[in-house]
């Protein structure tokens, strides 16, 4: 770029995705004289996704807006919560997030997932078919004009990818009433109607039991429910209020 000259200062938020001599204050950058602000503020590294108001010089304006000379801009971060008009909210993870997805469908949030591998293009036109918010640690899929929206997830540990993902985006939370394999709507099931999936020692030791009613799958409250009961009862005592 070789143009106008305007200053810019990302909120501390922010500042983990560009370089580090731009984490402090203000610093100079060279625009072309034609390209939006948006163009300029993501070929720093920051995905459009993770910004909230742009200000330049005091005043508002949109990531459209064409950069003059002497300009002092400030990007800040999204707003929490963040609201996403349009659409139920509804979430797509990357192949990177299985355990975000499963503890997301353990709390009742509608969460499409796919193990394998389907690359960018098609996610992102997966987000935009679906209206589903993308989830991803890929900046490059985010910066993809296609996706209805999208987050960055910030940590790589499932704990604090959930508590920033309620945090950030307050879902309505119906535990155990999703499947955690499918994302499917579960529904209860008569012991006779899914004794053939059960082992003997299950069909002794339970009696109430749920089924998924897209793939079928059985649930009962087995060997691992309290732990997950720990995750449900710790995002339904911080969480469950802001998401009603």
């Amino acid at each position: 770029m070789n143009g106008p000259e305007i200053e810019i200062s990302f909120a501390p938020e922010l500042r983990l995705f560009v370089a580090a001599e731009r984490r402090q204050g203000r610093t100079a950058v060279l625009t072309d004289g034609s390209s939006t602000l948006g163009h300029a503020v993501e070929s720093l590294g920051v995905p459009l996704t993770e910004v909230g108001r742009l200000v330049v010089d005091g005043r508002d304006v949109s990531v459209a807006h064409i950069p003059a000379a002497g300009e002092s801009v400030e990007v800040r971060a999204v707003s929490r919560p963040q609201r996403v008009p349009g659409a139920p909210l509804r979430f797509l993870l990357d192949v990177h997030l299985g355990t975000l997805a499963r503890r997301l469908r353990l709390l009742g949030v509608d969460a499409a997932y796919q193990s394998e591998d389907l690359g960018d293009p098609a996610l992102a036109t997966l987000s935009a078919g679906e209206r589903r918010v993308m989830l991803s640690r890929d900046r490059g899929l985010l910066r993809r004009r296609e996706i209805w929206a999208g987050a960055y997830i910030y940590s790589d540990r499932p704990d604090d990818q959930l508590r920033d993902v309620l945090e950030r985006f307050a879902p309505a939370l119906a535990p155990w009433t999703r499947c955690t394999a499918c994302n499917g709507e579960l529904g209860a099931a008569d012991k006779d109607s899914v004794q053939e999936q059960l082992e003997q020692g299950t069909q002794r030791s339970y009696d109430v039991f749920a089924q998924c009613r897209a793939c079928g799958r059985v649930y009962w409250r087995g060997a691992h429910h309290a732990r997950l009961a720990a995750i449900v009862e710790e995002a339904v005592r911080e969480f469950g209020d802001a998401a009603a």
